[in-house]
C-alpha cells in the first residue's frame, strides 16, 4: 500500500532552519509529482510546494519563495523540503502528498514550530 513518512518537523527559533524528509513506498516514485502542504491551527490545508517527476521544475506558494527548497531523490524515493529564514507565520503541521492512480495519499504530518 501508499505509505508516506514525514519526519525532520520540531522547534526552531525565527530565522532558524529545519529539513523536512518524506520516505515514499507502494507506488512507483519516479512517476509522480510530489507535493507539499501544510496546515496552522484553525486554517486550510494550503499548498506549499510541488516537485515533478524527474525534479527540474518546482512552484511554491508565495509567501515561502526564496525560503523554501523542494527536492527529491528518486533513488530513494524521499522528497524533501528544505525551510531556511522561518518565520512564526510558517508554524504548522506540514504533510507530504501525492496522487497515484486517481487519489490523494498523505502522511501523518510532522510538527513545525516556529517560535522564540
Amino acid at each position: 500500500q501508499v505509505q508516506l513518512v514525514e519526519s525532520g518537523g520540531g522547534l526552531v527559533q525565527p530565522g532558524g532552519s529545519l529539513r523536512l524528509s518524506c520516505a515514499a513506498s507502494g507506488f512507483t516514485f519516479s512517476s509522480y509529482f510530489m507535493r507539499w502542504y501544510r496546515q496552522a491551527p484553525g486554517k486550510e490545508r494550503k499548498l506549499v510546494a510541488t516537485i515533478t517527476n524527474a525534479g527540474g521544475t518546482t512552484t511554491y506558494l508565495d509567501s515561502v519563495k526564496g525560503r523554501f527548497t523542494i527536492s527529491r531523490d528518486n533513488a530513494k524515493n524521499t522528497v524533501y523540503l528544505q525551510m531556511n529564514s522561518l518565520k512564526p507565520e510558517d508554524t504548522a503541521v506540514y504533510y507530504c502528498n501525492v496522487r497515484p492512480w486517481g487519489r490523494d495519499y498523505w502522511g501523518q504530518g510532522t510538527q513545525v514550530t516556529v517560535s522564540s
